[in-house]
């Protein structure tokens, strides 16, 4: 890990105004798993600001110079990273992205809360299962629609690579769900 300082929902203000003046293009950009869960005050800081974007493939090499300059000078760490990455996306996930704001250009929204709230628990700490009790317990997700998601996702979840196992996946849905009954 790098000497890089953690990230507060101030340090990623700035940063999404400081992208907005450094990128001149247009697109979307979505925030992600712990840098949503701190940008919506549902936690003090997070270790580095994950994002994904949407941008023409001629402006992303323009994106990706800002995003290493802005790394550079914030001294923030930034991974571009998906829910997608982790699991199925359930259907309608798009329709489900909070917007933010614009800055300069890019479109930023919240990546789906459901989507995000799927690949932390198939992350499974405890830092992630916190994070989903957080939006479950301020009400931006609710436990039937993220059951839902969770079997439509558990159906695919395991199909395209070998890291992904169907049983520890629904192990750790099952964990979250005895810590929600439990009131832990």
């Amino acid at each position: 890990m790098s000497g890089r300082l953690p990230v507060d929902r101030q340090r990623i203000e700035s940063f999404l105004r400081r992208l907005g003046e450094r990128y001149r293009g247009s697109g979307r950009l979505y925030l992600v798993g712990g840098t949503t869960i701190v940008f919506e005050g549902l936690r003090a800081q997070t270790l580095d600001i994950d994002l994904t974007f949407e941008v023409e493939p001629a402006a992303e090499t323009h994106l990706v110079q800002a995003l290493r300059e802005l790394k550079e000078s914030l001294s923030v760490n930034i991974e571009q990273v998906s829910p997608g990455d982790f699991i199925p996306l359930p259907s309608g996930y798009r329709d489900r992205c909070e917007f933010i704001g614009r800055f300069g250009g890019l479109d930023v929204f919240h990546f789906d809360l459901y989507s995000t709230a799927l690949s932390k628990i198939e992350r499974g700490t405890e830092q992630d299962f916190a994070d989903v009790r957080a939006l479950l317990d301020m009400g931006r997700i609710d436990w039937p629609a993220l059951a839902s998601r969770f079997q439509e996702s558990l159906k695919e979840f395991g199909t395209r690579s070998l890291k992904q196992d169907p049983q520890e996946f629904q192990r750790k849905f099952d964990a979250l769900r005895t810590m929600r009954l439990s009131g832990k």
